[in-house]
């Protein structure tokens, strides 16, 4: 299946390299209760579909108790942040879904109370209350995502709350850093069960992508010094917010006007600061995709035994709007030998997908 999709490539610098982790986060989040690694699900047909050697499915539907990736940025940012913090201090944070559940769920196991903004009618009624749920406020934000950070960093600054958010911006750096540090252990664990699984390394990753911290963890881990392969990693917006695509095509960060999409974690009109210059230097590529190309991923998937919400989906859809051009499959050297792995960053009990 051939997707239509708005596509940059990224003229980055080829001997660019990033001081490997520290893999602390990894370690802290394997002393927790919860922890084990998720699936890498291999899927044969999709493998087939695209004309590649294998193709792999990093499966967030159930990280930490918690539907999607984000429980892995939130625990050890909340653990940080509340170190050094009030005993009384509440924590705070925007989120268009899933980042705000786990904020809140890892606040309440430290024992503090959270409050959650979200942009009016950008959340699907489903994951507003599983942040209920967890035991927090939410509070609601007439506009966009972006809106809605600019509500909580307000709060917290007024009402001296510790903001855990996950996007950066000048003088807001610390706690965007540490849920990058936390997002790592993910592809060290892609690293363990590829080799387990006799393929040593992807030659293609698709990273669904908001303001860029999960994508600045992919880049910083596959450009890492010492690594002795080039993965091409490749970030995937919806086109209603492509702001990375845009920022790429800028040469400069860019703020773009956003839509409604059913890709609702990625509803970001606004690259992170301490992300972009990452971005910038390491990204091979950034494609933006329609909500139909979403809906039809998450149904493959489904039928493949890997149940995504609609942003983990855009992995898939992604990887069709760049192997179904051949052009595009010539640019990073794919073939029928490749090994392609999807970050699937949400299972569809985070966000439903809702035919468009």
């Amino acid at each position: 299946m051939t997707v239509e999709a708005d596509w940059v490539v990224n003229a980055r610098a080829h001997a660019w390299s990033f001081a490997a982790s520290s893999g602390t986060a990894l370690e802290f989040h394997r002393s927790l209760p919860a922890y084990a690694a998720t699936p890498l699900v291999e899927l044969s047909a999709v493998a087939a579909e695209l004309n590649v050697g294998r193709v792999f499915a990093k499966d967030e539907s159930s990280r930490l108790g918690l539907p999607a990736f984000k429980a892995l940025g939130a625990s050890w940012a909340v653990d940080r942040a509340l170190s050094a913090a009030p005993a009384r201090a509440r924590v705070v944070t925007a989120t268009d879904g899933n980042h705000g559940r786990a904020v809140a769920r890892f606040s309440l196991l430290a024992g503090r109370s959270a409050r959650i903004f979200i942009p009016r009618g950008g959340v699907h009624p489903h994951a507003v209350q599983a942040i209920l749920d967890e035991g927090a406020q939410v509070v609601e934000v007439d506009g966009t995502y972006d809106d809605a950070v600019a509500a909580a960093a307000r709060s917290a600054a007024r009402h001296r709350d510790v903001l855990v958010q996950d996007t950066a911006w000048d003088g807001y750096e610390q706690v965007p850093a540490w849920i990058v540090e936390g997002y790592d252990t993910l592809f060290a664990e892609v690293d363990e069960q590829l080799i387990a699984l006799g393929a040593d390394r992807p030659d293609l990753l698709m990273v669904p992508t908001g303001v860029g911290s999960l994508l600045q963890a992919a880049v910083t881990h596959y450009r890492s010094g010492g690594r002795g392969f080039r993965t091409a990693v490749i970030a995937v917006e919806p086109t209603s917010a492509a702001c990375i695509t845009a920022s790429i095509r800028a040469g400069e960060p860019v703020t773009v006007e956003t839509g409604a999409t059913i890709m609702s974690g990625l509803n970001c009109g606004t690259p992170s600061t301490i992300a972009w210059p990452v971005i910038r230097a390491g990204l091979d590529a950034s494609v933006a995709i329609p909500d139909h190309a979403a809906v039809d991923a998450a149904r493959t998937l489904a039928v493949n035994g890997v149940h995504a919400g609609p942003c983990g989906a855009a992995s898939l859809a992604g990887a069709r709007a760049v192997l179904g051009d051949p052009e595009r499959r010539s640019a990073f050297g794919i073939d029928e030998h490749s090994v392609v792995v999807l970050t699937i960053t949400e299972g569809a009990d985070a966000n439903p997908v809702r035919a468009h």
